[in-house]
């Protein structure tokens, strides 16, 4: 890589905190765009491209197939990479001034209906061992905080106030927010936490969660837990921690929750992130309204 590539990445990792697989994200982006300034136009670093060669990449994109989401999100490294040197003064002015993402296809979030989430949790038959409780702290957790599948994994038992029913919960960019815990699930944790300490040894205690043989949990583990436990509810081909996530957002938004508190709940840096939400809750009006006005 070029040496700005370098100090840019290095800025957004220990300068900005950004999480270990997005600076791995954007690495790969630059990577890939300075290769094909070195093939195309035999330059060795990405700080001296103008708008037309870096045109040239994204069409080169677009002529693969990639999807829009893969296209935005790599102009969206080029655009922070720039507007870094732009700050460092390094170029005059970013070459990306002019250049635009592509419109997103707008998808509706996937979610779980609620009486089927009732189901999960009323008919399941979770036990008091290690395994079950924290497999139900771990449904628990998602559908009633929205946390994101990384926020659980790097929780910590100081993290968890039982006696103040609130969370201190670690988002992206580090960033940490505080949320409440309903008292029932706090009831789980204390439970699950006694099994946990007669299983394992103190080596287990940094992290609330943890494996079948103590050890932190990682993204696979949780993904195939939630997989088989909303298959027992749902036929969705989508069944993962943020599918839950989205049913949190979408139950609290049909019980008449402010769309800016389940934005601060959920963790977005903006409104427009939550929003997406609002387009569910009007799917389900439109269905009522066709279903139940004698016209329709």
């Amino acid at each position: 890589m070029g040496q700005y590539s370098e100090k840019f990445l290095e800025h957004i990792s220990q300068v900005r905190r950004y999480a270990s697989h997005t600076v791995l994200s954007y690495k790969n982006d630059l990577n890939q765009f300075e290769l094909f300034l070195k093939v195309h136009f035999g330059m060795q670093d990405g700080h001296q491209a103008g708008p037309a060669m870096i045109r040239s990449w994204l069409a080169e994109l677009s002529r693969r197939g990639v999807a829009r989401s893969t296209f935005n999100r790599k102009a969206s490294t080029l655009r922070s990479y720039y507007k870094y040197l732009e700050k460092s003064g390094v170029i005059e002015a970013s070459p990306m001034l002019k250049i635009n993402s592509l419109k997103k296809d707008r998808r509706l979030p996937v979610f779980v209906e609620e009486d089927k989430i009732s189901a999960l949790f009323e008919q399941t038959a979770f036990g008091q061992d290690f395994k079950d409780l924290r497999d139900l702290l771990m449904l628990e957790m998602f559908y009633t905080t929205g946390m994101r599948l990384s926020e659980l994994i790097n929780m910590k038992h100081g993290d968890v106030d039982t006696q103040g029913l609130q969370l201190k919960i670690t988002g992206k960019g580090n960033k940490e927010r505080i949320i409440p815990m309903l008292g029932r699930v706090a009831g789980i944790f204390q439970a699950y936490c006694l099994e946990k300490a007669k299983k394992f040894d103190k080596d287990a205690a940094q992290w609330v969660f943890v494996t079948d043989k103590g050890e932190k949990l990682y993204p696979v583990f949780v993904q195939r837990r939630v997989n088989h436990y909303l298959g027992k509810v749902t036929t969705r081909s989508k069944k993962s921690p943020h599918v839950i996530r989205h049913s949190f957002a979408t139950h609290m938004l049909n019980h008449g929750a402010d769309l800016n508190a389940i934005k601060e709940l959920l963790g977005h840096s903006n409104l427009s992130a939550t929003q997406v939400y609002t387009h569910n809750t009007i799917e389900k009006i439109k269905q009522v309204y066709k279903q139940a006005h004698p016209k329709a």
